[in-house]
């Protein structure tokens, strides 16, 4: 008996304990300053935000009523809540890693939870489904299932319901950048299944809809007098501001009329920062943690004397559980590129390789993982010499659009440089995604202001120059061809 309650007491103490996200420590100087105003955005304090319990509920798929298993629908009814992520079950960096691949692609939004009867009935009515993109097991890609204390509730995917690629074969990569979706899919989700008003009225509670969204968007130092229209009533329909190209979304702090595109997190590992503008530094598997939380409602949303929030709302509704986060943090640094299966010929791959140095290439985008992690500056930004992340600052600029580094509240005057590798599978190039290919963004066309960019165009019209990056513009045809086989093999 003693040598089985030693060997359970061993076992106990070997179960993993993720560390505490949310440090006051570390987030002193987790932030870049915002340029306009030469100080740094402000936190809650560890105090506040452990002071909501963590949220950590297992989800299940919401399938096509035709293609649910038999008996599904009664499981879950009788299903008590489970830990999406179990912290007793963790042992090692490899359980870590596995649970946190399983949170990312499940991990629901609690803002968009409902136990509407009406909408849970749609989400299970055949008639929804026309149309909508099946995975290859039947179920969708934006709404789940969530068993919570309340019982069986409708949510939205958190991590995966942006971060996902459908290939033209059907299958789903999740942690890519999204790029257009096949041309037979028209949605990822049962119609008539709208959760985005009720998720920012929760958000921002006391706000209408329109004072919502402005809300998320509005600059009081330097206000966007679009974005200020917003306040008395949407001035485009919500798609057009939320999700005006399949690869970009408008975060908070960002604009509809400054895109910032969905990243791949499959190179995250390969970045000092998060963000294209770098709006936070990333140290490790934590900052990834604490920017998952962040996104999520641990954001006070202060600028020194600038609130953005009301009293009211003002405060953590929600967090998630520190081992939800940590696992997806510790996933999402494990990832790397992909390599391209259908490489050019190994002789134009290397005449391109020695065009990619010749063309100074390699300043910026240092192998091997073809970054050198730094920032440079947005057009007329002049950081002062004693800035906070002086270490990393090229001062130069590439002539990128300045909207999103200097107009917005992800205003740092910064853009990260960013890895080159996996680049042959990203289908939107720059912040913005403006362009949706290694052809299109060596084009010079793109610079002319009549031009239609291919990828993200804005709310307001397709033409407008595509500026930044001129490098690599002037080559000969068989020089592009030579380096764009090349970057193809990053």
């Amino acid at each position: 008996m003693r040598i089985l309650l030693l060997a359970a007491a061993a076992s106990l103490l070997s179960a993993a304990e993720p560390p505490r996200i949310w440090d006051d420590a570390a987030l002193h100087d987790w932030a870049t300053p915002i340029a306009a105003l030469g100080i740094r955005p402000s936190h809650y304090t560890a105090a506040d935000y452990y002071a909501v319990p963590g949220d950590n509920y297992k989800t299940y798929p919401v399938y096509h009523p035709s293609r649910e298993p038999k008996g599904y629908w009664e499981m879950l009814q009788k299903q008590k809540p489970q830990p999406l992520v179990d912290k007793s079950k963790i042992r090692s960096q490899k359980d870590w890693i596995k649970a946190g691949h399983t949170a990312f692609e499940q991990l629901d939004n609690p803002y968009f939870r409902t136990a509407d009867p009406k909408l849970i009935a749609r989400a299970r009515d055949p008639e929804a489904f026309k149309d909508v993109f099946l995975m290859p097991d039947g179920s969708i890609i934006s709404s789940v299932w969530v068993v919570t204390d309340q019982g069986i509730m409708l949510s939205e995917r958190e991590c995966s319901l942006c971060h996902h690629q459908i290939r033209p074969n059907g299958t789903v990569t999740f942690g890519a950048s999204p790029g257009d979706d096949p041309p037979d899919i028209t949605d990822t989700g049962p119609i008539g299944v709208n959760l985005l008003p009720l998720a920012f009225t929760r958000f921002f509670p006391g706000d209408t809809f329109s004072q919502a969204v402005w809300r998320q968007f509005t600059v009081p130092w330097a206000p966007d007098p679009r974005v200020e229209a917003l306040k008395e009533k949407l001035t485009h329909s919500p798609v057009a501001l939320f999700r005006p190209d399949p690869a970009g979304i408008s975060r908070f702090h960002g604009s509809p009329w400054a895109m910032a595109k969905i990243p791949d997190l499959r190179v995250l590992r390969h970045s000092r920062y998060i963000d294209a503008t770098a709006t936070h530094r990333l140290r490790g598997p934590e900052d990834v943690a604490r920017y998952a939380a962040f996104v999520n409602g641990a954001d006070p949303m202060d600028f020194g004397e600038h609130r953005i929030l009301t009293g009211a709302q003002r405060k953590i509704h929600f967090r998630f559980a520190d081992e939800v986060l940590y696992s997806i943090g510790v996933y999402l640094l494990s990832l790397d590129a992909p390599r391209n299966p259908n490489p050019a010929p190994k002789p134009l791959q290397e005449a391109g390789r020695k065009l990619f140095a010749r063309e100074g290439c390699i300043t910026c985008h240092v192998p091997p993982n073809y970054t050198s992690g730094k920032l440079t500056l947005a057009q007329g930004y002049n950081p002062p010499a004693d800035h906070p992340n002086h270490e990393d600052i090229v001062r130069l600029s590439v002539g990128t659009d300045p909207e999103l580094a200097l107009r917005t509240r992800k205003g740092t005057g910064f853009y990260k440089v960013p890895t080159l590798r996996g680049v042959w599978d990203r289908p939107r190039l720059l912040h913005d995604g403006s362009l949706t290919s290694l052809e299109e963004m060596f084009d010079p066309a793109r610079l002319k202001p009549d031009y239609v960019p291919k990828g993200w165009k804005g709310p307001d019209g397709d033409r407008r120059g595509v500026q930044g990056h001129p490098f690599g513009l002037n080559l000969k045809d068989d020089e592009r061809r030579a380096l764009l086989a090349f970057l193809r093999t990053l």
